[in-house]
């Protein structure tokens, strides 16, 4: 079965597994696991930052730095369709007494003329004060979409006049890094905080990185200790997310080539409507009948190749480590041959 649900069904390699395997361990809540401390190092040097804190999740990462960045009755601003507000459980409200102001935006990006129109008054009693600005580089529901590096330096610059704290919802950062050949360092210092994925299209099994300054990751240990995140001898984990960022990233590349190899065919059948413009490794079709949509995923599956709904009417694939080039040949035939 090839499986192009999404970039979170791959499979540490046998070199992957054979690194975690020989990782040396401690408590890592004690800050004594090597293999842990090393990850959060490479990656706060990585971005040129000061600190990171690997966690098990990247809604953990996410809901961490909110609840850092923001007092309860605050405003977090996000796109209506950001991960932070959409598939993260309604955690903002839940985890840190918050109120959501959900913007519109080009495939799940935001600028700067939209935000600015949203600040509260900070006097004005009635309104919540507004205390965090977040986005999503890549954005997964606007198809894997990357954000203009001029368009985030107006936001940061924004941002910073009116104090207030910018993170990132980096789940697939690299992606758009290897794309744009954006130095990570330079791109991060535009950040307050940036939340990393490790187990989606870099390889690993699980975690993320939470990456900010000193004090922020601080605080943030202690937030992840209250969310129940501690682990102990974490480095047996931690180790896939080193080895996948030593080895996995420049690798993403011909992910995106994948991806772009299957937007093609899509593009030439008569039941697909339009394509989402390929950016990175994120294929979405709208479908010319809407109706249509589950009894082509059915089909794609009758045939070996599993995909996902993406809302009404649209279909989605997503391109990883774990599919090679035949592979994806073999999906270009299937979705030509099907009948629909």
């Amino acid at each position: 079965m090839i499986d192009l649900r999404s970039d979170t069904v791959t499979k540490p390699s046998a070199q992957m597994k054979e690194f975690m395997i020989n990782a040396p361990v401690g408590d890592d809540v004690f800050s004594e696991d090597q293999t842990v401390n090393e990850l959060q190092e490479f990656a706060a040097n990585y971005f040129g930052k000061e600190a990171a804190l690997f966690c098990s999740s990247g809604t953990q990462t996410n809901q961490i730095a909110i609840n850092v960045h923001v007092q309860p009755g605050g405003e977090v601003i996000c796109h209506e369709e950001s991960h932070i507000y959409k598939y993260e459980g309604g955690g903002i409200a839940r985890n840190s007494g918050a109120s959501v102001r959900l913007l519109t935006g080009d495939r799940g990006r935001l600028n700067v003329e939209t935000i600015s129109k949203w600040i509260n008054n900070p006097e004005d009693v009635h309104f919540p004060l507004t205390q965090l600005i977040s986005l999503e580089d890549t954005a997964n529901r606007g198809g894997g979409s990357i954000y203009d590096i001029e368009e985030i330096k107006k936001i940061s610059s924004f941002c910073k006049e009116n104090s207030l704290p910018l993170h990132l919802d980096g789940a697939r950062l690299m992606n758009a890094l290897v794309e744009t050949k954006i130095d990570p360092k330079e791109y991060a210092k535009y950040f307050d905080s940036i939340s990393l994925c490790l187990s989606k299209g870099l390889g690993a099994p699980v975690g993320s990185l939470l990456i900010g300054s000193s004090n922020f990751i601080k605080k943030s240990r202690r937030i992840r200790k209250v969310f129940g995140g501690g682990m102990r001898q974490a480095g047996i984990i931690a180790a896939g997310g080193l080895f996948a960022l030593k080895n996995n990233v420049d690798r993403l590349i011909d992910d995106h080539h994948h991806a772009k190899m299957l937007e093609a065919t899509l593009n030439e059948l008569k039941w697909v409507k339009n394509v989402f413009s390929v950016q990175t490794n994120i294929v979405v079709a709208v479908l010319e009948v809407p109706e249509k949509r589950d009894e082509i995923i059915s089909e794609m599956q009758k045939n070996g190749v599993r995909i996902m709904a993406f809302g009404p009417g649209m279909i989605r694939m997503v391109t990883h480590l774990d599919i090679s080039l035949s592979e994806i040949q073999i999906v270009q035939k299937v979705l030509c041959d099907l009948k629909v």
